[in-house]
């Protein structure tokens, strides 16, 4: 879909509302997310994950999922979960609702509460997981369990996928990948979301379409050493500074997209002074240099503009009366989609332009190269349509992320995937990785639609 295309229709008037989840929906919902927190799947907790697995099954199961039909597989000191819906056409490409299991680890005495007893106050809940990814997995479930309970078929199959280690190695999510690579689009649970402003009003939502590729490069330098009192002419912690300072004073080109491009236009109008303006200047001509400069002196939006890359830790030396006889450096980039991971490294190599230093990547960061998702008309729509039937003429904002989830592996395998998250809540409340991670409780009904509509307006 064009770019113009995608403006108007982000433009378009606000659909209908949905009606309201009742009160039973909301309460088990709830149930699902505090159930869920209490599970410490965690890395290197293998029993717990599966464990976590097992209930959502029953939660499906119990409301008229076929068992046959749900899958968990123990995998790479986790697990991962498949759970199949099926539609009325079985040859129709299936849709697949990611999500992952795991969280990232806590400990008690960081906390003001147990990270994994899950404590609901005031109007919040308490608990790793909270948000990061077990309120929209919840979610997700609680919508699949109550629309089979009511009889839905969708027109196609809704595949539930869930990883086991995205928080880590992403392995079970190349697993799932591979498995479901014939799917027509995935939508991520784990991307996207709406903000609210600190007096709870709607801001602004995010679709998630791209992200970048995450990437580490070492670089090495050996020396033969000798005594301090004999210094010669090369010095390999000298050697990494010098590259570091090249690498550092480097910018890679502007590259644009269908999705920056998207995202820019639709944020300009919601951003004030120079920086709102340099927008509005960006779309208008990509070329226009000061523009370029002033959103690239934004870290907010530097990465929307190019490939990044920075040092992040260096190493040297081996007694404090000795020549180094080696010297090392991470330089941790955020890679463009489309752009080859390789072609980075090499550039990387020619900027340093010395010899002297190998420039390697650093293997087993579960990251892999992968495109942005075009933006579709039909995703873009139902988003619109789920969105505005809580907080009409909110903006929809096509968005490239910085970090990684699961649907890096789904679009390098070449379905399109998209973070349609239906969480809305204020960066203030956000302490997802962080201590005492809470998610609203009023977020929980307003998902719940948000859920059904795109499900019900995209498994046809």
């Amino acid at each position: 879909m064009k770019s113009a295309a995608v403006a108007a229709l982000i433009v378009a008037v606000a659909m209908p509302a949905l009606a309201k989840p009742d009160a039973a929906a909301h309460a088990e919902a709830l149930e699902i997310l505090t159930r869920g927190i209490a599970f410490r799947t965690v890395t290197g907790h293998q029993d717990q994950t599966v464990a976590y697995a097992e209930y959502l099954k029953g939660v499906l199961v119990k409301a008229g999922f076929d068992p046959a039909d749900i899958k968990i597989t123990p995998s790479d000191g986790t697990a991962y979960m498949t759970a199949r819906y099926r539609g009325r056409d079985a040859r129709k490409k299936p849709i697949v609702i990611l999500g992952h299991m795991d969280v990232v680890e806590a400990k008690r005495e960081d906390w003001t509460r147990d990270p994994f007893t899950p404590v609901v106050e005031n109007g919040y809940v308490f608990g790793r997981g909270a948000v990061d990814n077990k309120f929209d997995v919840s979610m997700a479930v609680a919508t699949l369990a109550r629309l089979k309970r009511e009889g839905w078929t969708p027109g196609r199959d809704v595949i539930l996928a869930l990883s086991g280690d995205e928080e880590t190695s992403m392995a079970t999510t190349q697993k799932l990948a591979a498995e479901l690579k014939g799917a027509e689009m995935a939508l991520n649970a784990d991307g996207g979301g709406g903000l609210l402003d600190e007096a709870g009003q709607p801001v602004v939502y995010g679709l998630q379409a791209g992200e970048k590729t995450y990437a580490d490069f070492t670089l090495t330098v050996t020396d033969p050493g000798g005594h301090s009192s004999r210094p010669g002419k090369t010095n390999a912690i000298n050697t990494v500074a010098q590259a570091l300072t090249k690498v550092g004073a480097y910018q890679f080109p502007v590259m644009r997209s269908e999705l920056t491009d998207a995202y820019f236009r639709a944020s300009a109008s919601k951003t004030g002074g120079a920086t709102g303006e340099a927008m509005k200047r960006y779309v208008a001509n990509p070329e226009d240099r000061e523009a370029v400069a002033i959103l690239a002196a934004d870290p907010e939006y530097v990465g929307q503009l190019r490939t990044t890359c920075v040092s992040t830790l260096v190493s040297g030396g081996h007694a404090v009366n000795a020549l180094p006889q080696r010297a090392t450096a991470n330089i941790n980039c955020r890679i463009f989609p489309g752009t080859p991971s390789e072609s980075v490294r090499q550039e990387l190599v020619r900027v340093i332009a010395d010899p002297s230093i190998t420039v390697e990547r650093v293997k087993g960061d579960g990251a892999i190269d992968s495109p942005a998702s075009p933006l579709r008309a039909d995703v873009m729509a139902a988003v619109k349509k789920a969105v505005n039937a809580r907080y009409p003429n909110v903006t929809i904002v096509p968005s490239m992320s910085a970090g990684a989830t699961d649907s890096m592996h789904f679009r390098a395998a070449g379905v399109p995937s998209y973070g349609v998250a239906g969480l809305f809540m204020k960066s203030s409340d956000d302490f997802s990785h962080g201590l005492n991670e809470r998610a609203p409780v009023a977020a929980i009904d307003g998902s719940l639609a948000h859920w059904e509509s795109l499900l019900k307006d995209l498994a046809k």
